[in-house]
């Protein structure tokens, strides 16, 4: 596996690669639900590229950028033994140098869900996606489910710009419990961690009353209010059922929808969600 930081030596490595490439771009601190994007991208691709760069252009002025969790030696120990063929840790300055002016901005489906309470976030997203592509010419890129809007706002990016890149987008992981894995989990002290169970509860209350026919999209929003009105320590930011391509707030499920919310877990900001349909 080997590991490189400068763009110039990612355009020379990119070159020697022969058959299909898989991208999986991240933020490290790695957990298996990267690893589960990993062995996707191992199974249909002859190499395997991993991004680790903590892009500072999506995070908010309120979110510290220095706090988010960092262990390097650890996320290359967990890589190795999957036959990843290229680890780049691009530096902050190689992304975006000095006199930076050049951005990627999807607009329509950005301005909802998360975009609401994090603008400019998806922005950052976007631009260093775009660059990540363009410096890996990946043929498969591979993303989380868990991230759901990212992933719809990626997909328009790549049908807007016409990228020849196939976006592939895998299933949450999850604890036994149901919470979904993230990076921020480890914020979470013994019970707040209980109390972030709440957020799986709560879609999967709304699930089960879509499959038992409820197609009201208001209910179903309101499921999940309730359920997560009864852990003391859920502060919930907003909850939503949506189309799953143009995230527009639905009156009624007739194809396939998203159900998803971002809560307040004590200070940790946690999000879902479940695809319907």
């Amino acid at each position: 596996m080997l590991t490189i930081k400068t763009l110039i030596d990612m355009h020379a490595t990119r070159l020697s690669f022969t058959g299909r490439v898989g991208l999986v771009p991240t933020m490290g601190y790695l957990h298996e639900g990267h690893l589960s994007l990993v062995r996707r991208a191992r199974e249909e691709c002859d190499h395997v590229v991993v991004s680790i760069f903590v892009n500072p252009t999506q995070f908010g002025p309120k979110e510290d950028l220095s706090k988010y969790p960092r262990d390097i030696d650890r996320d290359l120990s967990l890589l190795d033994p999957l036959g990843v063929d290229l680890v780049w840790m691009p530096m902050p300055e190689i992304m975006y140098p000095s006199a930076f002016q050049t951005w990627v901005d999807v607009e329509t489906l950005t301005l909802r869900l998360e975009g609401v309470t994090r603008p400019g976030h998806f922005r950052g997203v976007t631009t260093v996606v775009a660059k990540l592509f363009n410096a890996v010419q990946p043929h498969k890129a591979y993303f989380g489910q868990k991230d759901a809007q990212q992933a719809a706002v990626i997909r328009q990016m790549r049908r807007d710009l016409s990228y020849p890149i196939e976006i592939v987008v895998c299933p949450i992981v999850r604890e036994p419990d149901g919470l979904a894995m993230s990076s921020r989990n480890v914020y979470l002290d013994p019970q707040q961690r209980k109390a972030a169970t709440v957020l799986y509860r709560s879609l999967s209350a709304a699930k089960e009353a879509y499959e038992d026919g409820v197609r009201d999209a208001e209910t179903l929003r309101q499921i999940m209010k309730d359920v997560l009105a009864a852990e003391p320590l859920a502060e919930v930011q907003y909850v939503s059922c949506a189309d799953y391509d143009t995230l527009e707030e639905l009156d009624t499920v007739t194809g396939k929808a998203l159900l998803s919310m971002a809560v307040f877990i004590g200070k940790t900001r946690l999000i879902d969600n479940v695809v319907l349909g």
